[in-house]
């Protein structure tokens, strides 16, 4: 038993969006017993824009504290309603790396966080939302509706042939004790028959471990499909009204100082406008099946 609660990191801009993610954070905290951060950003962009020389400190003063006040206030109404251990942090400087910086300072293990996301196939590469997802040491859960929460009844958990992606069962396991889930596993049949077989292993190898921890879950393999696996797991979520969506973002290397998330990862955050998406980092190692 831990003696320190965790802590969930709740971005906010005051947007609808953003109370969105928040009443997330909350029924989610409310579920494991955690505390939770709201960190504002006020965006350097924004304040050198009211400016037409140099840097002003008295009005990034004024803003913080504009902000710090709005942030006490809803913060005293999770302490009040929820029973929550409810903290608030103001920052300056670029939304994304203050976010990182906050969840680390805090030692945060989750981060919960709204997005519009995009339409279509149009990338979210460049926006905050993404650039937490790639560089967060921690998952990040992205939020795009109204959901009622603390129901992760139903956990959808796409799985393709990388070792990374197996990286997700220990918190399948962990949400599915919590919810008592069924979780989901999603795949589809990939070109060879070497390829195949290989699935169907890593597939054995996580209803086993499933299995053990007493977690429900169910298996479909998309024999024929008609879209690329990011689209094919979407309109699964839809098909089966998924509460959560699992996925890994699949990092890769550019130009060896940064990081983007892999189209599948992009897809999946844009595309999915009712359940939340789960996004994990995976370690440099391989996978780790040790529960």
């Amino acid at each position: 038993m831990q003696s320190k609660k965790n802590t969930i990191l709740v971005p906010l801009d005051f947007s609808e969006i953003a109370s969105y993610a928040l009443d997330h954070a909350i029924e989610v905290a409310k579920q494991f017993d955690n505390n939770v951060a709201l960190l504002h950003v006020v965006e350097e962009a924004l304040v050198s824009s009211f400016l037409s020389f140099g840097k002003n400190e008295h009005l990034e003063e004024l803003a913080k504290e504009a902000a710090k006040a709005r942030l006490e206030k809803i913060a005293g109404e999770i302490r009040t309603s929820h029973k929550i251990d409810c903290t608030t942090t103001v920052k300056f400087g670029k939304i994304y790396k203050m976010i990182i910086q906050t969840a680390t300072e805090l030692n945060c293990d989750s981060i919960v966080m709204g997005s519009h996301g995009a339409d279509g196939l149009d990338q979210i590469i460049g926006s905050n939302a993404s650039r937490v997802i790639s560089h967060s040491p921690v998952p990040v859960i992205v939020v795009k509706s109204a959901q009622h929460v603390n129901s992760y009844k139903n956990i959808v958990f796409p799985l393709d042939l990388t070792a990374e992606s197996r990286q997700k069962v220990k918190w399948a396991i962990h949400l599915g004790k919590a919810y008592n889930s069924t979780i989901h596993i999603f795949t589809e049949k990939t070109g060879s028959k070497e390829s195949y077989n290989k699935l169907l292993a890593n597939l054995k190898q996580i209803e086993t471990l499933l299995e053990k921890e007493g977690i429900k879950y169910t298996e479909k393999i998309n024999e024929n499909p008609k879209e690329n696996f990011a689209l094919e797991t979407i309109n699964y979520s839809e098909e089966i009204k998924a509460d959560l969506i699992m996925i890994m973002t699949q990092q890769e290397d550019k130009d060896l100082t940064e990081y983007i998330i892999g189209s599948y990862a992009q897809q999946v955050v844009n595309r999915s406008k009712h359940a939340p998406v789960m996004c994990i980092n995976p370690k440099k190692i391989g996978a780790d099946w040790s529960i």
